[in-house]
């Protein structure tokens, strides 16, 4: 079997068997092809490559100046093939085993207080327009659910219509769970749904654009993630926060670490997120830790003093 077949017929197991996403598709074919033709041009392959041309790889990664965090997705790519070849029995031994992960710095996510949050919550329900109410509908269920921004915007019609508290959502490798919807996004998903029919488009995209809860003209159907990001910087003007403090994704990270301040355990906060590791989780009980670091420095009656 040559590079492009094998390369190929992993990728096939990965749509078909873990429901890999298009672009996550479309990233392990660029980090793979990149990998065959480094091996290509020392005269070997992928199926051929022993340790050392693999770790040699990483080395050449680096030098060409790229980050950790792009070098390490680049060596889950390499992993996970030689894992499916040798899975396969294509390779009797795996290459991949032993190799150094580069050291990613630790960065703690960014997030909102409690009252930015009420702030733009605030400033989306002061606007009755058709957008103003799309705009609250997006911000309650996304703050109520910590929902990812593909699995947001691509809700069913049906979502909220019988009142439910909890929606059933498909994420990341086609794992359900379940997320909660509060009674304010229920309420704000009511109020919507009498003027959702001014974006449904017209012309080829209408029948697949009635689906969706937040339909568009955009060719998936429903409101683009380009869209919603614009919304969400609007509406931190809106509340007079500064626009590159606000992103879906920050408000995901509020959801998380407001749940774990409430007090919440760390393991719910996991399958509420919709993570397939705990340990992506933790990174938000490095933001409690820092904010109570904070809090004893600037609160203490002793903050301060020297011995």
């Amino acid at each position: 079997m040559n590079d492009p077949a094998l390369i190929e017929q992993f990728l096939e197991m990965m749509s078909a068997e873990r429901g890999a996403a298009h672009n996550t598709l479309l990233a392990y074919r660029r980090d793979l092809d990149d990998l065959a033709g480094f091996l290509k041009g020392r005269r070997t392959s992928v199926i051929k490559a022993s340790q050392t041309d693999l770790q040699n790889w990483m080395t050449y990664l680096n030098r060409r100046g790229l980050g950790a965090r792009t070098a390490a997705r680049k060596l889950s790519a390499l992993r996970r093939l030689y894992r499916f070849a040798h899975a396969e029995k294509i390779l009797h031994h795996n290459p991949s085993l032993t190799l150094c992960a580069p050291k990613l710095p630790q960065s703690l996510p960014k997030v909102l207080s409690i009252a930015q949050v009420n702030a733009l919550l605030e400033a989306a329900q002061m606007d009755d327009s058709p957008q103003g109410l799309r705009t609250n509908a997006l911000m309650q269920i996304l703050y109520a659910s910590g929902l990812r921004v593909s699995e947001l915007l691509s809700l069913p019609l049906a979502t909220g219509q019988r009142q439910e508290r909890m929606l059933m959502v498909r994420g990341k490798g086609g794992r359900e769970r379940l997320v909660p919807l509060s009674h304010t996004a229920l309420d704000a998903i009511n109020a919507y749904q009498y003027v959702r029919p001014k974006f449904i488009p017209t012309g080829e995209n209408a029948f697949r654009a009635t689906r969706f809860l937040f339909p568009s003209r955009a060719k998936s159907g429903h409101l683009s993630r380009e869209r919603f990001h614009a919304i969400t910087k609007t509406l931190a003007i809106k509340a007079g926060l500064a626009p590159a403090q606000v992103s879906p994704h920050i408000l995901r990270h509020a959801f998380a670490s407001h749940l774990l301040a409430g007090g919440a355990d760390l393991r719910t906060v996991q399958l509420l997120l919709g993570h397939a590791d705990i340990s992506t989780t933790q990174i938000y009980t490095h933001v409690l830790d820092e904010r109570l670091k904070s809090l004893v420095q600037t609160a203490h009656p002793l903050a301060g003093k020297s011995g």
